[in-house]
């Protein structure tokens, strides 16, 4: 069993159900809502715990029922919750999430107590650094304890996966300390100035993450796979073919599932392609964290 640090967000998503996504200014009617887990750190913790994975979390939730729900649902799906503070301050994270029958969606994060994760809050796992065989890390916390994040695994030599989400500039140096990275067409556009369209555009800003740095890089292309560049090889996963109902956290699917595999020590090729399939299965259910597959439905 390999063991997986996740340092990231944790966030309750609202969800409301629609046959049509609202243009500015506009009003409609769902016909079904949901609340639930959700996060990209908690997320990826999910996927990671569902697939096998020994999983610590380190992230803040607020003093309140949403933060009460969080650590009873971590403790459900295995996670260690040592690690995670709680402010008295700012209320738990909370995601409003419309999501349109033919599974499009529109979010608003709002970060709250996990925005304030403070480089403090990541000092005090040193213990779980240590121990773990992969650090996950995204971008819905505060800068400072991503950098955090970075230094003491780089500290403690353990392999980073950065999934660079919501996107925002990172600085050069962390980039250099970052094993795996993998952000999405928009994403990957940001942070090399290329347009990512297709296998093509793909490729090109695949090379440019290489030169900063980061030795394997997957750009995830949601209905048309993942593109994989490691090593000397350069190849396209195709995805799996689903009804797809809601895309709504299919990259922490597949981010949750590569560190899992890559914790038990798989090699990149197989561990891409149990994560394009997680993906693929976590697009056919509502929701985020309850809609992670478990490896049993993977296989």
């Amino acid at each position: 069993m390999g063991k997986v640090l996740v340092v990231g967000s944790y966030i309750t998503d609202l969800t409301a159900l629609t046959s049509k996504l609202p243009i500015p200014g506009e009003t409609v009617l769902g016909h079904s809502f949901t609340a639930g887990p959700g996060g990209k750190g908690g997320n990826q913790a999910v996927q990671a715990a569902r697939l096998g994975a020994s999983v610590s979390m380190v992230t803040k939730l607020g003093n309140d029922v949403f933060g009460t729900e969080a650590l009873s649902n971590f403790e459900k799906e295995g996670i260690e919750t040592g690690w995670i503070a709680v402010s008295d301050q700012e209320a738990t994270g909370t995601a409003l999430i419309a999501v349109e029958d033919s599974g499009e969606n529109m979010i608003v994060v709002t970060p709250a107590a996990c925005g304030q994760l403070s480089k403090e809050d990541v000092a005090k796992a040193e213990a779980a650094f240590r121990e773990t065989d992969i650090v996950v890390i995204q971008l819905e916390t505060s800068m400072e304890a991503v950098e955090e994040a970075v230094l003491r695994a780089a500290a403690e030599r353990k392999p980073i996966l950065l999934n660079p989400a919501p996107y925002q500039k990172i600085p050069e140096i962390l980039l250099k300390e970052v094993s795996y990275i993998t952000p999405n067409e928009t994403e990957a556009s940001a942070m090399t100035g290329i347009k990512v369209i297709d296998e093509e555009s793909a490729a090109e800003a695949c090379r440019m993450l290489r030169k900063k740095g980061i030795p394997h890089v997957i750009i995830t292309l949601g209905n048309k796979g993942c593109f994989v560049c490691s090593g000397s090889e350069e190849y396209l996963l195709p995805p799996e073919t689903v009804k797809a109902v809601d895309t709504t956290g299919a990259g922490d699917s597949f981010t949750g599932a590569l560190a899992a595999e890559l914790a038990e020590g798989k090699d990149l090729r197989e561990a891409c392609g149990t994560a394009v399939k997680a993906a693929g299965l976590s697009v056919a259910r509502y929701g985020t964290a309850p809609a992670m597959p478990w490896r049993q439905e993977i296989l």
